[in-house]
C-alpha cells in the first residue's frame, strides 16, 4: 500500500520534470526562430554596400545580426539582476537591439549622404512603399542601389524588435533554469546564460546568414521570401541544443 503511494508520487513528479523539460525546450525552440526570421529583415549590403554599389549596411549579415542581438542580451542580463518581470526583461532586450540596429544604420546613412555624396535609394523598387517617393532615378548606374532607405529602415528595426524579443526569450529562460534548483548564484547564472544565449544567437544567425546567401535588404527582397527554410532548419538545430543547454547546466551545477 505504501509503496504503491510512493510510485505514485514519484510518477507524478516526473510527469511535472517532463512538463517543465518540453515548455523549456519549446520556447527556447521559438526564441531560436525568432532569431533566424529577424536576420532576413535586417538590411546587410556586404562588402558592395561598403563601397555604397548596393543598398544596406556594409557588413556582413551574421556580424550585423550578431551585434544586435548582443546588445539584447546585454540589456537583458542588466534588467535580470534588478528585476524579475519576465515581459519586462523581453520588451527592453528587444529595445537594446533594435536600438542598436538603428544607430548603426542611421550613421552609415550619414556617411553615404555626407562622406560618400549618394541619395539612399533602392535599385530593387521603383517607389519607396513607405515614403512612395520615386527611388530609381537617384539609383547611380552600376550598382544596385546605396544607403538604407525608409523601407530598409523600417525593416531593420523590425528585425532588431524580432531578434532582440528571442535572444532575451533564450536567455531569460536560462537563467531561469540556471538559477533554480540551487544550481549557482545569481551572477554566475547570468554569465552562464549570457554564454549559451550568444552560442545559439551565432548559430541562428549562420543558419539565416547561409539561406541569404549574399546580400539582403528586407521584408522586401526577393530573397525574404527564402525563410521558411532557414527557420525549418533553425528550430531543429535550437531544439537539439536546447536539450544540450538542459543537461550542461544542470552537471555543470553538480560539479560546481
Amino acid at each position: 500500500m505504501i509503496e504503491g503511494v510512493f510510485d505514485y508520487l514519484y510518477s507524478l513528479w516526473f510527469i511535472e520534470i517532463l512538463w517543465a523539460f518540453l515548455i523549456f525546450t519549446v520556447l527556447i525552440t521559438i526564441g531560436g526562430v525568432l532569431i533566424s526570421l529577424s536576420v532576413h529583415f535586417i538590411p546587410v549590403g556586404g562588402a558592395p554596400a561598403a563601397m555604397a554599389q548596393a543598398t544596406g549596411v556594409g557588413t556582413g549579415t551574421t556580424q550585423l545580426a550578431a551585434g544586435a542581438g548582443l546588445t539584447g542580451l546585454l540589456v537583458s542580463a542588466s534588467v535580470s539582476l534588478l528585476t524579475n518581470s519576465f515581459w519586462l526583461i523581453l520588451c527592453l532586450g528587444a529595445i537594446g537591439s533594435a536600438l542598436m540596429i538603428v544607430i548603426v544604420m542611421f550613421m552609415a546613412n550619414i556617411v553615404y549622404v555626407y562622406g560618400v555624396g549618394c541619395t539612399p535609394a533602392s535599385g530593387k523598387l521603383q517607389r519607396d512603399p513607405v515614403t512612395k517617393d520615386r527611388q530609381d532615378i537617384y539609383v547611380s548606374k552600376g550598382t544596385e542601389g546605396h544607403g538604407i532607405p525608409t523601407i530598409c529602415f523600417i525593416s531593420g528595426i523590425l528585425g532588431g524588435l524580432l531578434g532582440g524579443f528571442g535572444g532575451a526569450l533564450i536567455f531569460e529562460l536560462l537563467y531561469i533554469y540556471a538559477s533554480s534548483g540551487r544550481f549557482f548564484d545569481p551572477i554566475t547564472a547570468v554569465s552562464l546564460a549570457v554564454v549559451l544565449s550568444i552560442a545559439l544567437f551565432f548559430i541562428n544567425a549562420v543558419i539565416a546568414s547561409y539561406n541569404i546567401a549574399g546580400t539582403i535588404e528586407g521584408y522586401h527582397d526577393p530573397k525574404f521570401k527564402k525563410w521558411p527554410k532557414a527557420v525549418i532548419v533553425s528550430a531543429v538545430m535550437t531544439f537539439i541544443c536546447s536539450l544540450l543547454c538542459f543537461f550542461a547546466v544542470g552537471n555543470i551545477g553538480g560539479i560546481l
